[in-house]
């Protein structure tokens, strides 16, 4: 099917209409939950919860760990919009699709993204449970989100020179020193997924420089990228990549890890919404 900007316009604003109709709310700050990451919802105040399957357009989430919601009100004093549970490549969604999220908050008045997930440790530093403030990325899905037509308001070729944006990961830095976080900072790899990776490969990525690995991010990175939005990305490293460590993947583990630190990002992450917010 070949993509057509003014449908896929129209798609946006039929799902921003249903969401108006539960709420009049502008966010500031849209805030994409990771596997196992969702519990940070529950953290909003006067919340208004939308879900996905209510949303016409909205790609379906099937991953356990991904609860398929919207829910709009204040963390930190700042208008937010928690997703509430993403959506991937693998589930059979292609890469527009994936993106279509970020273009949904974008046009409900997000300003700024924070992007959370679960993902592999590569670094050997990087045991599980380490919060990894995100540097760069890697793509090896071989997937983009805005291949094809330029879709309405997007830049034809962003720049993709400071992904997730420095300063805000300088505020990020800052806040957890004075909170006593621990934290890493490195580069994520993308892979389309659903299968984990093989150890061959991640040495291979090991070499390209990467730090952790996973299966979301990246998409709706560039996606904010095209729409000029600023990105902070952290990863939960929920389990050593394969070939690090002789016990076989399992999701489980992943959501176990991901409920083990969530106290320690939900309080990092309040703590960057209460210091970016605009005076």
């Amino acid at each position: 099917m070949t993509f057509d900007p003014a449908h896929d316009a129209r798609q946006t604003a039929e799902a921003v209409a249903v969401i108006r109709a539960h709420t009049d709310l502008v966010p500031e700050l849209a805030l994409v939950l990771g596997s196992g990451l969702g519990a940070l919802a529950d953290e909003v105040e006067d919340a208004v919860v939308v879900p996905t399957a209510d949303v016409p357009h909205y790609p379906r989430s099937t991953v356990e760990g991904h609860a398929g919601q919207l829910v709009l009100g204040t963390l930190a004093g700042t208008p937010v919009l928690v997703i509430q549970g993403r959506v991937h490549l693998y589930e059979g969604h292609d890469a527009r699709a994936v993106g279509f999220p970020v273009r949904l908050a974008h046009a409900l008045g997000v300003r700024r993204i924070v992007l959370t997930n679960a993902a592999g440790g590569i670094n050997p530093a990087f045991g599980p449970g380490t919060l990894m403030l995100i540097s760069d990325h890697i793509n090896m899905a071989s997937a983009n989100p805005l291949a094809g037509a330029v879709g309405e308001g997007e830049t034809r070729f962003p720049d993709m020179s400071n992904p997730y944006d420095e300063s805000w990961r300088e505020a990020a830095r800052r806040v957890a020193l004075e909170l006593k976080v621990p934290y890493r900072e490195g580069v994520y790899v993308w892979t389309s997924g659903p299968s984990y990776e093989t150890p061959a490969e991640i040495r291979f990525f090991a070499q390209a420089g990467a730090d952790a690995v996973g299966m979301s991010t990246v998409p709706e990175a560039i996606q904010a990228a095209a729409l000029g939005v600023p990105v902070l990305g952290i990863s939960t490293i929920t389990n050593p990549a394969a070939g690090l460590d002789p016990t076989p993947l399992d999701h489980a583990d992943v959501l176990e890890v991901g409920r083990r630190v969530r106290d320690q990002l939900s309080t990092w992450v309040r703590a960057i919404v209460a210091e970016t917010r605009p005076a």
